[in-house]
């Protein structure tokens, strides 16, 4: 279930909120919306719209696969993954808006010539997993038996593994119900709006979650530029998210509703925001037909781009100044995956910061150890502490 917390007192009327949100992206919504709920008077800010489409957020499959990205990130991720797994149901149920949730599984598949890449992904996988999660999270499949679990792949593949817990959702219908939650509840939503770091607004705690936008006060942040295809085809019938593993193009394939399919995986190292390339759309369109050829007949819908925001480590962080801000970021290309686990151990650390019970490092540094993922709270802008 989401964390829902008390305000810690009852607080006279008073046009300052108790917390100001920075960032109206995935994780600033994510939060607001859980604080307003909870009580507390929650003002959020963007220089951006309603509808999230200027954030990073707004160009991904949502896919909610910790079992696939334990071959791929740290072992951190795919716990927090795995964890918000749990979380999304609940989340989703009490949003006033329908979201598209499916926990299907994932189906990794691969060509025959590529078998040794298969036995790479499946050992780095186990090797992130704990024995419990590799015996009932990975299933290999084969012949008729992989035929009956994807039906629209024929007999294109004679090997495949099914990821039976993962899932995903609509990540755009996510942003837009956080939204309308947000105004359920009575946040003051400030869109259009961009914020200075010398002038944060004034409340009891500002929460940043501006992503990339937060780079002139954490220099360390750098953009991983990501490429994404949105199609639509009728009657491919494809029932879960694939990936196909391949040496030089491995992709990702996501079915949403109406016959529309989310279909990325690029990854490079830029924080250009220009238009996607002819080689990126060439090598993502070759793969998913070389997956099925009904693609061939699908409409290209959109093809976008966008930065994540990425820390060195390759990991997410939460970062307090020692007085009134705190600082969530560092989520790059998994957003989707860990944004509930992260929210909710944020969510931990607001209320003693709120009832004055963490004041300096040495409460902070306490506090910290007690936790489930030390290493996830920092002190900014010194080094991460531990």
């Amino acid at each position: 279930m989401p964390q829902t917390m008390a305000p810690t007192a009852l607080r006279p009327a008073t046009t300052t909120p108790d917390i100001a949100l920075i960032g109206g992206g995935l994780m600033g919504r994510l939060m607001g919306w859980q604080l307003a709920r909870s009580g507390y008077r929650v003002a959020l800010y963007d220089r951006g719209d309603a509808t999230g489409a200027q954030a990073a957020a707004w160009v991904a499959a949502g896919m909610l696969a910790p079992f696939a990205e334990a071959a791929l990130a740290e072992v951190l991720i795919a716990e927090l993954g795995i964890e918000s797994l749990a979380l999304w149901p609940a989340i989703l149920a009490q949003l006033p808006e329908p979201v598209f949730f499916q926990r299907n599984g994932t189906l990794v598949v691969w060509h025959a010539a590529d078998r040794a890449q298969a036995q790479l992904f499946e050992q780095s996988m186990r090797a992130h997993l704990s024995a419990d999660l590799q015996q009932t999270g990975i299933v290999k499949l084969q012949g008729p038996v992989l035929q009956t679990a994807e039906p629209a792949l024929g007999t294109r593949f004679s090997q495949a593994l099914l990821l039976p817990h993962e899932g995903q959702l609509d990540n755009r219908q996510l942003l837009a119900a956080l939204a309308a939650g947000l105004a359920q509840h009575k946040a003051e939503l400030h869109w259009g709006v961009t914020i200075d770091d010398l002038a944060l607004p004034v409340a009891g705690l500002v929460i940043d979650c501006r992503g990339l936008g937060a780079q002139p006060s954490w220099p360390a942040l750098r953009g991983v530029r990501g490429e994404v295809i949105r199609i639509q085809v009728a009657n491919l019938g494809l029932t879960r998210p694939l990936r196909l593993l391949h040496p030089r193009y491995p992709l990702y394939i996501a079915p949403k509703e109406n016959g529309i399919y989310v279909i990325g995986a690029t990854e490079i190292e830029s924080e250009d925001q220009s238009a996607v390339s002819v080689r990126s759309a060439l090598e993502l369109l070759s793969a998913a037909f070389s997956v099925h050829p009904g693609f061939g007949e699908a409409r290209i819908l959109e093809l976008s781009t966008q930065c994540r925001p990425t820390l060195p480590d390759h990991q997410p962080a939460i970062a307090w100044d020692g007085a009134r801000v705190l600082r969530i970021n560092g989520l790059s290309r998994h957003g989707y995956l860990i944004a509930p686990a992260l929210c909710q151990q944020a969510l931990a650390m607001i209320e003693p910061l709120l009832a004055g019970t963490i004041t300096d490092v040495d409460a902070f540094e306490a506090w910290r150890q007690r936790t489930r993922w030390p290493t996830l709270f920092q002190t900014f802008p010194l080094h991460p502490i531990g």
